[in-house]
């Protein structure tokens, strides 16, 4: 337990009103003399009081700023089932974030960051679309924990700070894991535009068999045949 230490103005601000009390009262006189110390007195339990409030309202600053900030919360989507992934998407990526800073591998660490790029891609993706919310119930119940789980098995081995055959195998093992995963989650982004492909093609379909019907569309050319001199040869250009 570490003492307090007292503040100093108070006996410098005593100090003072004796220098000023010296040049205008007579100090060699009983009188004086108890006069200033009453006033030295008061004057040493005020400004006390004054540090002492200072040190307290700093004190209670230092604190507020130290305290945990709380994550600021979504507001709700008014879809329970949103809500819960747009929340474990949030933890998802900030535990990626932590693991990103504590793995030092250079490649591991870019798989992290691809993976945490494409994870918020497909958040959003659903976080616009709550339809596709069916699509990832696999990505989110087994996929993201469990290559989580992978990645955090990593960092404690990494920061074990010995080499073995069980620590490097299974360090090799998540590091060629990885890419396949990165992969996986990629196609898990893609498929989630499936539906949208589908409906871009339909509709460009459409506009094109209107158009033509309009004639709103140039005729496709199609190339004169030239019949080559003396023969009966024609050439199609």
């Amino acid at each position: 337990m570490t003492a307090k230490r007292k503040p100093a103005a108070p006996f410098y601000a005593v100090a003072a009103l004796w220098l000023l009390g010296g040049l205008f009262l007579p100090l060699y006189s009983s009188m004086a003399i108890a006069l200033m110390a009453l006033v030295s007195a008061v004057v040493f339990f005020a400004v006390n009081k004054l540090c002492r409030g200072a040190e307290a309202e700093s004190a209670e600053a230092q604190k507020k700023e130290e305290a945990p900030k709380k994550p600021k919360e979504e507001p709700s989507t008014g879809n329970a089932e949103l809500d819960k992934v747009i929340k474990d998407g949030k933890l998802a990526l900030g535990e990626m974030n932590r693991l990103d800073d504590s793995i030092a591998d250079p490649g591991v660490s870019a798989d992290i960051v691809r993976l945490s790029q494409v994870s918020e891609k497909i958040f959003q993706a659903v976080k616009d679309d709550p339809d596709k919310l069916p699509q990832i119930r696999k990505f989110m119940d087994y996929y993201l924990p469990t290559t989580l789980k992978l990645l955090n098995a990593y960092d404690r081995m990494s920061g074990a700070g010995v080499s073995g055959e069980n620590i490097d195998g299974t360090k090799t093992k998540v590091e060629d894991m990885l890419k396949t995963i990165v992969r996986a989650f990629e196609k898990q982004l893609d498929a989630l535009y499936g539906a949208d492909a589908l409906d871009v093609s339909a509709d460009i379909q459409v506009m094109e068999t209107l158009l033509a019907r309009e004639g709103l569309t140039e005729p496709e050319l199609k190339a004169d045949s030239v019949q080559a001199d003396g023969t009966d040869i024609r050439l199609e250009l």
